[in-house]
């Protein structure tokens, strides 16, 4: 329906204007078809900033092999996605969803032009991943500071909404909340909310503010029937080092204290009764790592870490993620009703592989 809506709204060629009963134009006519400056009225900061940003919004289609029924190898689409070129050099910021298990990603500019993308690296953990294209004159976005917005300025999302037939599709809105707190798994993110318009196909691309400078990735939409105008994107200041660290070395380092966690919150999802008062039980300790060198064992309850109590394991988490590696850190830890502290030198977390 709307291919045809399209064709229908363009089917009239230029040279088959009708003209007044006169023959020739009208004044007023040929006044909207003259070359106008636009005005003061029409030129808005959500145009400038479209404008700017616009450019630097990309495509990005995820394609996998697979095998038809003759046995022939054949390429299928996973699904559209955005990116924020960052970088005149190539470097695309995007979501780790976007790109995940891809075979083959094609990048697609707002100018027409399409590139082979690679994944130089991703962060499952935060949802974003780092896609370099080789070219040249590539657009760049600039990059504000998110740590400075406020509560009902302007925000401007920009994205390819529902795929690349939509690209460059620009919504507006307000920064509706700021350092929302969502717990995805066992961990807790600190996102923008925002009431931009976001859509399936807006993942990756930008959060701008009136300024032209981009403020946020676009993330997430709370999907929920009747539920319309809730929308994060992750603050450009929390993604800056972990994109810098994507490409520098392909993945993020954090802290890894080596046990497997469970709350109550948890316990409580799969049916169990896990009698804690307050903290985290700790349901294994991996041979070899921080926890097991400094002795703690499965059937302790932690309830601190470096003077910070934690109730859940996104808590937890939360604390590890502002910690260095090789850090000391003392951790208050219940063991059959005895609490007692223990000092735990933290390492770097294995890779996923």
């Amino acid at each position: 329906m709307i291919g045809a809506m399209l064709v229908l709204g363009c089917s009239l060629d230029s040279n088959q204007k009708k003209t007044p009963a006169g023959g020739s134009p009208s004044a007023a006519l040929q006044a909207v078809n003259a070359t106008q400056s636009v005005s003061e009225a029409r030129n808005t900061p959500i145009v400038k900033a479209a404008q700017a940003v616009g450019p630097a919004v990309v495509g990005i289609t995820n394609k996998a092999y697979a095998r038809d029924m003759f046995n022939r190898v054949v390429v299928v689409e996973k699904g559209t996605g955005s990116g924020v070129l960052f970088d005149s050099q190539g470097y695309i910021a995007t979501n780790f969803h976007v790109v995940a298990d891809a075979q083959e990603l094609i990048v697609s500019l707002s100018d027409g032009r399409s590139f082979k993308g690679r994944v130089l690296g991703v962060d499952s953990a935060t949802d974003l991943a780092v896609v370099k294209i080789d070219g040249d004159k590539l657009p760049a976005a600039k990059l504000g500071d998110s740590d400075g917005i406020l509560v009902g300025e302007p925000a401007i999302a920009i994205g390819n909404p529902l795929g690349l037939e939509f690209r460059g599709s620009v919504t507006a809105g307000v920064i509706s909340a700021l350092n929302r707190s969502i717990d995805v798994g066992d961990r807790r993110f600190r996102l923008i909310q925002t009431d931009a318009a976001i859509n399936p196909g807006n993942s990756g691309g930008a959060l701008v503010n009136a300024d032209g400078l981009v403020i946020g990735i676009n993330s997430a939409k709370i999907a929920v029937s009747g539920v319309e105008g809730i929308g994060f994107a992750i603050p450009i200041n929390a993604a800056k080092p972990i994109l810098q660290s994507l490409i520098e070395k392909g993945r993020v380092e954090r802290a890894y204290l080596g046990v497997g966690l469970i709350d109550r919150q948890t316990a409580a999802r799969y049916g169990y009764d896990l009698q804690l008062e307050s903290g985290v039980y700790v349901a294994k300790v991996f041979n070899g790592g921080p926890a097991a060198k400094a002795g703690l064992a499965v059937g302790d309850v932690i309830l601190s870490v470096g003077g910070t109590p934690v109730q859940s394991v996104a808590d937890l988490r939360s604390v590890l993620d502002t910690l260095r590696i090789g850090q000391k850190v003392q951790m208050d830890v219940n063991r059959n009703g005895d609490i007692k502290t223990w000092s735990v030198v933290l390492e770097d977390m294995p890779s996923q592989e």
